[in-house]
């Protein structure tokens, strides 16, 4: 999930509690952001460039963007904020090399698992303790998760080896979860602001990283390489420059619903542009797994809002 790499913005939660609702632009960045960051499974089979090419030019293209568009980008980078950007690094790597071994909707769904990762390693690297509620939601996307290894799908020209790319779609959930637990870590140090540094830190590392075996660039067409521009320029960089001044004024559960569009309409591009479609397996696994996020993103903002209800004493707190 591409809209699933956002880093976290400096957020007071007395802003949150007096401005219950946002503007309509803020939303509708975040829907053609959303719109964006799902046209990349597409994208990426339609380009016939390998994904040590697509990858590497992809995010090369993307961090020039980032860099030009938004001045805080530029800011000073710490040992955190790179090795944050080395684990956004491999997510972006892996995501490519999933689209072009299985489906659209495999690569992205099996990423949006990345929250089971988050709560498994939230004790270990965090401290953040697991709440029953926590280990009802991990057990629902571990149902989904296995949706997609419940029959085996046959191999197609838009996603010739389906059970290696669904492993290495797995493999991109697990790099995501440790690239947000990086982020969360880099906002108790006070580094919200730079986690679009960890974000152009992993697009730079991945266009280095896969630059030696995605050289020479030959036989390839000029469409190709509009598709590569198109993924850095507007796929990643553009729906970045929609999402952060976006962020600011929407609330987190209004925000993360919006995101959603991206999983649910990318297998739809995928399939107009390839003819590819998920079997009924995936797309089970796929509806379980985004309404169990939507509703625990529910459920976690209405203990939020409780929390930070008045005391008796007529002052009002909130927790974190």
């Amino acid at each position: 999930m591409d809209s699933y790499r956002i880093p976290p913005l400096p957020h007071r939660p007395s802003e949150a509690s007096s401005k219950p609702t946002a503007p309509i632009t803020p939303r509708l960045q975040l829907v053609a952001a959303a719109v964006l960051f799902s046209t990349g499974g597409a994208a990426i089979k339609a380009c016939a460039l390998s994904s040590w090419q697509i990858a590497s030019f992809r995010s090369g293209i993307a961090a020039i963007t980032l860099i030009a568009l938004l001045p805080a980008t530029r800011r000073r980078w710490t040992p955190a904020i790179i090795g944050v950007g080395a684990a956004y690094a491999a997510t972006l790597i892996l995501f490519v090399a999933a689209n072009k071994l299985t489906t659209a909707a495999n690569s992205i769904f099996l990423e949006y698992t990345a929250p089971l990762y988050i709560l498994l390693l939230g004790p270990w690297l965090l401290a953040e303790r697991i709440g029953r509620r926590d280990l009802a939601y991990m057990g629902v996307l571990a149902v989904g998760m296995a949706f997609f290894f419940a029959g085996i799908e046959s191999p197609s020209v838009s996603a010739p080896h389906p059970s290696l790319g669904n492993l290495v779609a797995v493999a991109s959930g697990v790099t995501w979860a440790l690239t947000v637990v990086g982020l969360r870590a880099l906002g108790r140090r006070g580094e919200n602001a730079n986690g679009l540094g960890a974000v152009v830190a992993g697009n730079l590392i991945a266009f280095l990283v896969c630059l030696p075996l995605a050289l020479p660039a030959r036989g390839t067409g000029a469409g190709d390489w509009l598709l590569v521009g198109y993924l850095g320029v507007f796929q990643i960089g553009l729906a970045y420059v929609c999402v952060v001044p976006a962020m600011r004024h929407v609330p987190a559960l209004d925000a993360s619903l919006l995101l959603l569009i991206e999983p649910v309409i990318n297998p739809f591009w995928a399939w107009l542009g390839q003819g590819e479609t998920p079997s009924a397996w995936a797309l089970a696994g796929g509806a379980v797994i985004l309404t169990a996020t939507a509703g625990k993103a529910w459920l976690d903002l209405r203990g939020q809002r409780a929390s930070r209800a008045p005391s008796p004493r007529g002052d009002c707190r909130f927790s974190r």
